[in-house]
Parts: structure tokens; C-alpha cells; sequence
């Protein structure tokens, strides 16, 4: 396959795309024309062909990771906040979307061409200073990704995939299998563990339930009815409501980790059901961010707490084979073209769907 096949002619050319131009509500979602990216070296040029839709891109957008904030992520839209990304101030103007699956069309001056036509997977959380500095960065939330008929990134942080499903399909995992699976490879989680998961049917949620699964663990899973069915066909073992008295259900001292992206009012039993010497991970808060901690809960039980945001050198690659080796499956809700991004996200935070939704930028003729 030649390079001319896929070069993009010029630096003048123009995409379309939808900018973040501040923190805000749906107003703040403009679908426009801008430049090209023109890949730098050791830079990849791709061709969007699916991109996910996250909790993330709506959070960073609103500003609710403002220190100052301590509400759940409703949705509800706060001022403008210096701290309001992940990594202190968002770089507004810019192009989010932290999932990507596309094609790679050019490479930057002095780059290999062994992946140019590749599809690939982009993976979101990059470790720019290596993997023993914990400072991260991610795609579509420091600089710009994929909500865009075309991205830059480094071509270290692009993953060809051999795979059968659809591109859409394969959008749905990068954030949400990256950040279910480095929480469980974070914790040590082993073969034959009992995990429950909060918040079990989001994204992250049902990630993890599969990819708990796949380590043969047995699985807790918490929800609201509507989703059961979707649950239990992942496997789960049990499946409580999210309004259950967990102590009275499970009992003190009888889960070995607990995955947590929830928190909120419910965080201090859940240090109470875990066993001694047991794990608690996590890597949201949806619920509420501020959590009243029994200190004695932990230190008396030799609990570990684990904080999980930048993904571990692993993760990405592991997630690749499980794809390629049938291990995990898609969980794609819907679709939308790019331009419908404001209709996607509204319908995102109704909650109502189980799965991912994914956007589909206009394709180049």
C-alpha cells in the first residue's frame, strides 16, 4: 500500500470538527471547519472513523473537576474554573474526544511507515515522561482528539488492531476498557477474586464487569433493575440494587475488592463489607466527589486504597489481545454523526441506555 494513497495534500486543507469553546452547556459545542493537523515527527496523522462518547468530554465541559465543585455530575454546568480539567486549566478552544478508532494516513518527517493504512486504536492516557512519572495526559481533554475528521498523536500511542468488529465497536473501549482494566491491574486484582462494582451498568462499570469476568473472578455487580438483564448476560454472579443495604446483604468482611466510580454518600459502607486485607479502587466519583471516611475502617482492616487515572504500561497492549483473542465484547448502544454531538450527550446523561454511544465524523471521499 503506497503513501500517496493516503496523503493529505496540503496544510491548507480544512476538516470538520466540533470545538469546545468553553466551559458551559450544549452552546459550547460549535461544529465548524479548521485546519488539518499536519503530523509533526514521530507523529501519525489518522483519519477518524469512529469516535466514543464519554463522561469525561461532558465533565471537562461543564468544569466539574474544579476542586471547588462538589456536587455529582448531573450535567448542571458551573463558572469557569482554572482547575476545571484534569490537569488544572482545559486548553479552550480545543477538539475533545478521548475515544478514537481510525485509520492512519500520514506519518510526520523521519516516522516509520510500517503502520501508514493501519486501522488502529489510540490509546487515550499517555505517559509522555515514561511509566515510572506518574504525570499523564489524555487525548481529547489536554490536547486535541477526536471529535474531528482527522487527529494527530504521537505514533507511539497508536495500536493497529486485527479485529472483525465495526469501527463503531471498536471506539467504545479505549477509555472505558482502559480505565476498567488499569484499575483492576492496578489493585492486584487476582484469579478467583470477589470484586463488586459500583455504578455497574455505566461505561467503565460494564468494562470492568467483563474484564473481572475474564480473570475468573466472581462478580458483585450494583445497578438499577432496568439494566439486570444486559448485566447478567456479561456473567455477573449477583446484581444488587443500588439502593440496597449492602452491610445487611453482603455482610461485613466478604468482599475481597471493591471498584468503585461512584462514591458519594455511599463510600463508607463500602469499606465496612470489604474483608480484611482487602482493595478499594477508583478512578471517578459520579455520585458526589466529598465522602466521609472512617479512618478506622481502613487502618484497622489494613485496607488499600488505590487512586487510578494514569493507565500503567500494560493496560493498552492487554487490551489489544484481548479484542484480537475474542475475550471481550462490544457494548455499542448507538450512533450519531459528528454533527449531532449536543443530541448525543443530552441522551448520554439520561442514563437510560446500557452500553456506549459513539459518533461517526463525515468520511473523505
Amino acid at each position: 500500500m503506497s503513501a500517496d494513497r493516503f496523503e493529505v495534500s496540503s496544510e491548507s486543507e480544512t476538516m470538520m470538527a466540533v470545538v469546545t469553546t468553553g466551559n458551559g452547556g450544549y452552546e459550547r459545542l460549535v461544529y465548524r471547519a479548521v485546519p488539518v493537523p499536519t503530523p509533526s515527527r514521530g507523529e501519525v496523522l489518522i483519519q477518524v472513523l469512529a469516535a466514543g462518547v464519554n463522561n469525561t468530554e461532558i465533565n471537562t465541559r461543564l468544569g466539574w473537576y474544579a476542586s471547588s465543585v462538589t456536587d455529582a455530575t448531573d450535567g448542571t454546568a458551573v463558572e469557569a474554573r482554572e482547575d476545571g480539567g484534569w490537569n488544572s486549566a482545559t486548553p479552550f478552544p480545543f477538539i475533545q474526544g478521548t475515544d478514537c478508532c481510525g485509520r492512519v494516513v500520514q506519518v510526520g518527517p523521519n516516522t516509520s511507515l510500517d503502520m501508514l493504512g493501519a486501522r488502529v486504536l489510540v490509546r487515550s492516557c499517555m505517559r509522555p515522561s515514561g511509566y515510572e512519572d506518574p504525570e499523564n495526559i489524555w487525548l481529547g481533554s489536554d490536547f486535541d482528539g477526536a471529535f474531528a475528521q482527522y487527529l494527530k498523536v504521537p505514533a507511539t500511542e497508536v495500536f493497529p488492531v486485527d479485529s472483525t468488529w465495526s469501527d463503531a465497536e471498536l471506539a467504545t473501549i479505549p477509555c472505558a476498557y482502559g480505565t476498567a482494566e488499569n484499575m483492576l491491574h492496578r489493585a492486584k486484582v487476582p484469579d478467583g477474586a470477589h470484586v463488586l462494582v459500583t455504578g455497574a451498568s455505566g461505561g467503565v462499570g460494564s468494562a470492568t464487569v467483563q474484564l473481572a469476568k475474564r480473570r475468573g473472578c466472581r462478580v458483585t455487580a450494583i445497578s438499577s433493575p432496568s439494566k439486570a438483564e444486559h448485566l447478567q448476560a456479561l456473567g455477573v454472579d449477583a446484581i444488587l440494587d443500588r439502593n440496597s443495604d449492602l452491610l445487611e446483604t453482603l455482610g461485613a468482611d466478604s468482599v475481597d475488592v471493591v471498584v468503585d466510580n461512584v462514591a458519594g454518600p455511599g463510600f463508607p459502607t463500602l469499606l465496612k463489607i470489604l474483608r480484611r486485607g482487602g482493595s478499594y479502587v477508583s478512578s471517578g466519583a459520579i455520585a458526589g466527589p466529598i465522602v466521609q471516611l472512617d479512618m478506622r475502617d481502613m487502618y484497622l482492616k489494613d485496607i488499600t486504597l488505590f487512586g487510578s487515572t494514569g493507565w500503567d504500561e500494560p493496560v493498552f497492549r492487554s487490551l489489544i489481545s484481548y479484542i484480537e483473542r475474542g475475550e471481550i465484547r462490544p457494548l455499542l448502544a448507538k450512533t450519531f454523526p459528528l454533527d449531532r454531538i449536543a443530541d448525543a450527550q443530552a441522551e448520554f446523561m439520561e442514563k437510560r441506555h446500557f452500553g456506549n454511544f459513539v459518533l461517526i465524523p463525515p468520511q473523505a471521499e
